[in-house]
């Protein structure tokens, strides 16, 4: 039941769609992007924060439109320029953390590319919506979805949150060791971030660039790829992983592996164009490939001709 201001007397609020039949989920994607429109009111989870914003994981619509979204697998931007500040030179970003459960305003929809961005700022919901935007408590999840929610889902998310922090703490220690030279004992936390967070991307990029260090290159692109897989637009994994497969590369050209370290350079330049070792090092192994195939062609076209030894 619901007690709105507006309204005296008491009315049942309509549940979603998806608790009255089951709707196959391509078909509940295009329903919601052909429904959705700027002003509409969603909730979301931070899934990812980045220097330009955050990422959420929709869960629900609220407002005027009610769905429960959560399994549709859908993602939504909120650009830091979306988000109010209290102060000229406040980073806005510092009060948001990964697991937030957001409410925000629709600012756009690209139907084609599917992409969904979101504002904080009153100013992108309709006017006769008067909602609180930004971060909310569970007591705050509309109606409809917080009884969907499961106490044990909570629970999940909160020790998420402290594993990545207790991770990124061991992080910061073993950056520590490293920089005072004391390998050992930096690789020991790096392993024991990973141990509390498994994907932690940080504790990747941070043993793969020690891995790299002590020339283990295998083990070094191992780490940086997966942290890549995690977080596929992290700049230092994707910069190191480029350093680091020329350097794969550079092996495999002593073993005369040529056509696989040419791959190893184009794939390290597709990730960082500007690197200019791996062009150096593409160009050169470019030039040293088409010279090979140019002799062993005209090996095979020149004539076999057999001298005999004359009678003395």
């Amino acid at each position: 039941m619901c007690f709105p201001f507006s309204c005296p007397e008491p009315y049942a609020i309509m549940p979603p769609l998806e608790l009255f039949m089951e709707v196959p989920y391509d078909e509940r994607r295009a329903m919601l992007y052909r429904d959705l429109e700027r002003g509409d009111v969603v909730v979301g989870r931070i899934n990812n924060i980045r220097e330009y914003g955050f990422f959420l994981t929709l869960l629900c619509t609220a407002g005027g439109l009610k769905r429960d979204v959560e399994d549709l697998d859908l993602s939504a931007l909120c650009h830091i320029r979306e988000i109010p500040t209290s102060g000229s030179h406040d980073d806005p970003l510092s009060y948001y953390q990964i697991g937030d459960f957001i409410r925000a305003g629709v600012k756009d929809i690209d139907r084609y590319q599917e992409k969904i961005t979101v504002s904080l700022h009153q100013s992108s919901l309709v006017p006769d919506l008067d909602l609180k935007l930004g971060v909310i408590t569970k007591e705050e999840l509309p109606v409809h979805y917080s009884k969907l929610f499961q106490e044990e889902d909570f629970a999940t998310s909160i020790r998420k949150k402290q594993s990545a922090s207790w991770a990124l703490k061991c992080v910061r220690l073993g950056v520590d060791h490293f920089k005072n030279g004391h390998h050992v004992e930096a690789m020991n936390e790096y392993n024991k971030a990973l141990e509390i967070d498994t994907n932690n991307v940080e504790a990747l990029v941070a043993r793969g660039a020690l891995y790299a260090n002590k020339g283990s290159i295998v083990k070094a692109i191992s780490d940086f790829e997966l942290a890549l897989e995690n977080c596929p637009d992290h700049r230092n994994a994707k910069k190191y992983l480029s350093q680091t497969l020329v350097e794969r590369g550079r092996q495999l050209e002593e073993q005369e592996k040529l056509v696989t370290a040419e791959g190893l350079y184009r794939k390290a330049l597709s990730l960082d164009d500007t690197n200019p070792e791996a062009q150096d090092a593409l160009t050169k192994i470019t030039d040293t490939i088409q010279v090979s195939w140019q002799l062993l062609t005209l090996h095979y076209r020149l004539p076999w001709t057999l001298e005999v030894a004359p009678h003395v």
